[in-house]
C-alpha cells in the first residue's frame, strides 16, 4: 500500500465533505443527494443520529483531516512492513465514533476487518468507499458479520460486554475498551461564554459520547441557576422523543423516591458522587479544595476519558467547549492505538 496516496485520499475526502456541508440542498449533485439520503436513512434507523449531529461529526473530521495533521500524527510511529488483518468491533453511540480505529489500521499498513455497529451502518462504509476512490484504490478493508481469520482485534463495548470480549479474544493481541465518561471542573469565575461552551460539552450528541460531561465539580458558593441560564441554547433537546423519554423517566424516579434534584424542564442536576449519570441528568458536587478533585480523578482514572476545565487549574484538561474536538493523537480509553498497531 502507498501511504502517500492514502494520506492524499484523506485530504480529498476532507475537501469532499466540506463541499457537501457547504452546499445548499437545492444545489446538490446526484452524488450529494445520495449522501444526504444516506444520512437521513441513518437517522430513521437510529433516531439519536440526527442530521445535525451527523453533520457535526462530519465537520469535525473534515477539519481534522489536513495533510499537516495526518503527517504530524503518523510520523511518530513505525509503520508495519507486513500487513496483518485487524478485527474491529465498532461502537455506535455517536456518529463515526469508529472511524478513527479504521483509519489507524489502514495507515499502519494493515487491513481492517470491520464489524459495524447496528446503530451506525451507513456512513463509515460510504466514507471508506470514497477514501478508496480518492486514493487510487490504495485502501483495503473488509466488512463482516462475524470476526474470523484475524491477527489482532480492537473492540469497544459496555463494561459487561467487555468481560465477554476479553474472554473471547484472550488468545489474540487485543485492545478491549469499556465504558468511559468525562468530567468538568469549574473554578467559579467562568464567563457566560465559557459556561455556554460547557453546555456544548454536556449536550452535544445528547450526552451519549464518552467525551460528554456527566459529572461536574463546582465551588462551594457556586449558584446552580447560573448554569441553567447558560444551558438555554440547548433547550430544544427536550423535543427529541428519545431524550424526552429518558428525562421523564428519570424525573419520575426522583420524584417517586423523594430525592433532591434541580430541574429546568430539559435537564436535571443532582448532587451525587457517582461518576456516571443517567441520560438527561448531570451529577455534581461542591468542592472546597482542588485536592478533593484531584483525588477523585486519580481514583476514577480508568473510567474518565477527559477532564474539562480551565488550564490554570492544572488538571491536564481540555478547554471548555473542546471535549468533542479531540486531535488525531487522542485515543479512546487513552490507549495508543497506533503504537499497538505498529508492533502486532
Amino acid at each position: 500500500m502507498n501511504i502517500e496516496n492514502q494520506v492524499l485520499g484523506l485530504t480529498r475526502l476532507s475537501d469532499y465533505i466540506k463541499e457537501f456541508l457547504a452546499k445548499n440542498p437545492e444545489n446538490y449533485s446526484e452524488n450529494d443527494s445520495d449522501f444526504e439520503l444516506l444520512l437521513k436513512k441513518s437517522e430513521i434507523e437510529n433516531p439519536w443520529f440526527t442530521l445535525e449531529n451527523q453533520k457535526f461529526a462530519l465537520q469535525q473530521w473534515a477539519d481534522l483531516l489536513t495533510e499537516e495533521n495526518i503527517n504530524n500524527w503518523i510520523k511518530e510511529y513505525s509503520i508495519s512492513k507486513i500487513s496483518k488483518r485487524v478485527g474491529l468491533i465498532l461502537a455506535g453511540n455517536i456518529p463515526l465514533v469508529g472511524f478513527h480505529d479504521v483509519m489507524s489500521v489502514v495507515l499502519s499498513n494493515h487491513i481492517p476487518v470491520i464489524k459495524l455497529s447496528s446503530k451506525d451502518r451507513y456512513m463509515i462504509p460510504f466514507l471508506l468507499k470514497k477514501w478508496k476512490e480518492f486514493s487510487d484504490n490504495q485502501v483495503e478493508f473488509e466488512f463482516v458479520e462475524r470476526l474470523e481469520n484475524f491477527d489482532a482485534v480492537i473492540a469497544t463495548g459496555s463494561n459487561n460486554t467487555a468481560r465477554y470480549l476479553e474472554y473471547y479474544f484472550k488468545n489474540h493481541l487485543n485492545i478491549i475498551r469499556k465504558n468511559r465518561t468525562s468530567i468538568a471542573v469549574l473554578k467559579g469565575d467562568e464567563t457566560t461564554e465559557e459556561l455556554q461552551l460547557l453546555a456544548k460539552d454536556i449536550f452535544q450528541y445528547f450526552g451519549l459520547g464518552c467525551r460528554n460531561v456527566t459529572r461536574l465539580f463546582i465551588p462551594q458558593d457556586f449558584v446552580i441557576d447560573k448554569l441553567f441560564e447558560n444551558f438555554l441554547n440547548y433547550q430544544d433537546i427536550i423535543n427529541h422523543n428519545k431524550y424526552a423519554n429518558n428525562y421523564e423517566y428519570n424525573r419520575a424516579v426522583y420524584l417517586l423516591n423523594q430525592e433532591k434534584f434541580w430541574d429546568n424542564n430539559f435537564v436535571m442536576m443532582k448532587e451525587d458522587e457517582k461518576l456516571f449519570s443517567p441520560l438527561s441528568v448531570i451529577n455534581f458536587s461542591r468542592y472546597s479544595s482542588l485536592d478533593e478533585v484531584k483525588n477523585f480523578i486519580a481514583e476514577n482514572e480508568e473510567n474518565i476519558q477527559c477532564v474539562v476545565a480551565k488550564e490554570e487549574l492544572g488538571l491536564n484538561s481540555v478547554k471548555l467547549g473542546e471535549a468533542q474536538n479531540p486531535g488525531l493523537d487522542v485515543y479512546a480509553d487513552n490507549v495508543d492505538t497506533m503504537k499497538f498497531l505498529s508492533v502486532i
